[in-house]
């Protein structure tokens, strides 16, 4: 059997790294198009507040294609620049302050209830215990604001970004257990992405056994070349099963790069409708991205 093709699994499509063929505004519907009726984004915009025109531009788009966004980003700063999140910057604290209100403004618009806060990288001559203290209190913010619309903001280990502080799931739930702890803010979750953890270094099946309890979103690639599952040695399946079989019935992000046209055709073809509707014959016909 395929793994993947637990009924007990449900799948968003990350439109921030795939149908990059088109426009951001018209992935939404090529998602539907696809077969699935989830997707998730990073920030959006180039900015943190961006126009109100730009705000319901991208509302329209995910509310015309049917497609719930399941998950969306606060501001990361300029990320193919290398930023991997503003929080922690002492000197973007108002920039994030005001992006809460966009992003969570945008997530009760949409129905949407899970908030990616990227940490942000280490600045030079900035000392780490004052970028620790900004990030605390700007992840107590943000949970603040994601509580009045019953959502939870996740806290993510990333690979790839050198000056990046929290690289493993353990790293990450300390910073949750601290915000907890010192804020009394308790909606904040890990988010765990597969191939990040892999590529760090961490025993996946152990992080998630350890933290399951505190895991409020998952997102898959597989390695090497973050592409498809199937496309690289990670045992994703196996993971993602042992994560539904504790409990787990959250999304799962599809955030890998496409390598080949039929980029969703490691999803069985006969699995039942579920979150993917459509899926099986988008698959037959070619109609995903390239």
């Amino acid at each position: 059997m395929n793994p993947f093709a637990d009924s007990r699994l449900q799948y968003t499509v990350n439109c921030s790294i795939l149908f990059t063929d088109v426009p951001l505004l018209d992935r939404p519907q090529r998602a539907r198009d696809a077969g699935f009726d989830a997707v998730e984004f990073w920030w959006p915009f180039s900015n943190p507040v961006p126009s109100d025109a730009d705000v319901d531009a991208f509302v329209s788009s995910v509310r015309d294609a049917g497609v719930q966004l399941t998950g969306l980003n606060f501001a990361a700063g300029d990320m193919p620049a290398g930023d991997r999140g503003i929080l922690s910057d002492p000197a973007q604290v108002q920039a994030f302050r005001d992006n809460i209100d966009v992003t969570v403004g945008i997530g009760e618009q949409l129905g949407t209830r899970a908030f990616n806060a990227l940490y942000g990288n280490r600045i030079d001559g900035v000392d780490p215990l004052d970028q620790d203290e900004v990030a605390i209190e700007n992840l107590a913010a943000a949970g603040r604001a994601a509580a009045k619309i019953g959502g939870v903001v996740l806290v993510e280990p990333v690979s790839g970004a050198p000056a990046y502080p929290l690289k493993s799931a353990a790293g990450a739930v300390a910073t949750v257990r601290r915000v907890a702890r010192e804020q009394d803010v308790h909606n904040l979750r890990l988010l765990a992405d597969l191939y990040h953890l892999a590529v760090n270094g961490e025993d996946v099946p152990a992080a998630l056994e350890a933290h399951h309890d505190l895991i409020g979103h998952v997102q898959i690639a597989d390695s090497p070349g973050r592409g498809e599952p199937g496309t690289g040695s990670l045992d994703l399946g196996g993971q993602l099963t042992g994560l539904a079989a504790r409990g787990y019935d959250g999304y799962v992000g599809l955030e890998y790069k496409a390598t080949r046209e039929n980029t969703f055709d490691w999803i069985d073809r006969g699995r039942s409708a579920g979150s993917t509707p459509g899926l099986e014959q988008a698959l037959s016909t070619g109609t995903t991205t390239k």
